[in-house]
């Protein structure tokens, strides 16, 4: 499963890459969402594009930006003031009559006001980092798409919700950030040859036991341990990851949703070896266009593509 990935998070790149258009109205709603909902979680560097706008779209945008981070701001200092009162006091419980209850508010008080202070500075800082752009379930990253004949970039979140189901289906199918590719005539058969997407990537990320990634049967008295492993192609290339996407129409008051999940395959050798069983699957580009718009095309060409894809050579290293 592609858990987590580096992921290209400014969309002007696709525009100057690929040709292709914004779809700058969804881009407006996303950030207008973000700003009633705190839990839509968008990577940092998808607001760096909009950090000197240059019409009025993209001034509303900065706008909805600085309306969450000001919010949040607000939220974070409230927490901080929170932890700091309570932490004079669990002091002044010590000094007089010291109890392990005190020590443990101390210590509680202690680490969250430390955390307050890391999502404060992390909220204000203007340069970009490598984990501004990364991406895990249920956070939103901008994806390829085809409409009337012209590739299009659209913000969606990473696990798709099909159209016609529940909500409760998130929960219900928490894996459906990934379409293995043995599914897709079967689960994913509403989706597979109707919708498509890419996701352009720089690294994808897996968690994989210690035992299977240094060769070994797990010990009789060890207890598995779970690694967090970055592949990359040793070549620096991107990947155009294949997709799939739906457009989820929502009811009884909910907005709509745009959501995607990442085409997964048999791994090769080299991803085998560091004890991973599944990899994501990136087209070649000369297929974007087909792969794009299906309509028309057999599923076998559509298998053909995914089969005919680009094969780099994957180093992989421990993740931070």
């Amino acid at each position: 499963m592609c858990y987590s990935a580096q992921i290209w998070a400014d969309y002007r790149k696709y525009l100057r890459i690929f040709g292709a258009r914004m779809s700058i109205h969804e881009y407006v709603e996303i950030f207008w969402r973000r700003t009633l909902d705190a839990k839509l979680l968008i990577p940092k560097a998808m607001e760096l594009p909009f950090a000197e706008p240059t019409d009025d779209h993209e001034r509303q945008i900065k706008d909805f930006i600085d309306q969450f981070a000001t919010a949040q701001a607000t939220t974070f200092e409230q927490e901080l003031f929170t932890q700091r009162t309570r932490l004079v006091e669990a002091e002044r419980k010590l000094e007089t009559r010291p109890t392990k209850g005190a020590a443990e508010s101390k210590r509680i008080a202690t680490n969250k006001i430390q955390r307050a202070k890391d999502w404060l500075a992390d909220l204000r800082r203007t340069d970009l980092q490598e984990r501004d752009s990364r991406i895990y379930p249920g956070v939103y990253a901008p994806v390829m798409v085809m409409e009337a004949g012209q590739r299009v970039i659209k913000p969606m979140r990473y696990q798709c919700r099909p159209a016609g189901k529940p909500a409760s289906y998130d929960i219900q199918y928490p894996g459906t950030y990934n379409a293995r590719r043995d599914s897709l005539r079967g689960f994913w058969k509403d989706l597979y040859g109707f919708s498509h997407g890419l996701v352009v990537m720089d690294a994808f990320y897996e968690y994989v036991p210690r035992h299977r990634m240094e060769g070994r049967a797990l010990g009789e008295d060890e207890k598995e341990e779970r690694l967090v492993l970055e592949f990359r192609p040793n070549s620096g290339e991107t990947m155009l990851a294949a997709c799939l996407w739906s457009h989820w129409k929502g009811r009884d008051g909910k907005p709509d949703l745009l959501s995607f999940a990442a085409i997964t395959d048999d791994p090769p050798p080299e991803i085998s070896a560091a004890g991973h069983d599944r990899c994501i699957v990136p087209i070649r580009a000369e297929f974007i266009d087909a792969w794009l718009n299906p309509a028309g095309s057999s599923l076998q060409a559509l298998d053909e593509i995914l089969e005919d894809r680009a094969r780099p050579h994957y180093e992989y290293k421990l993740a931070a």
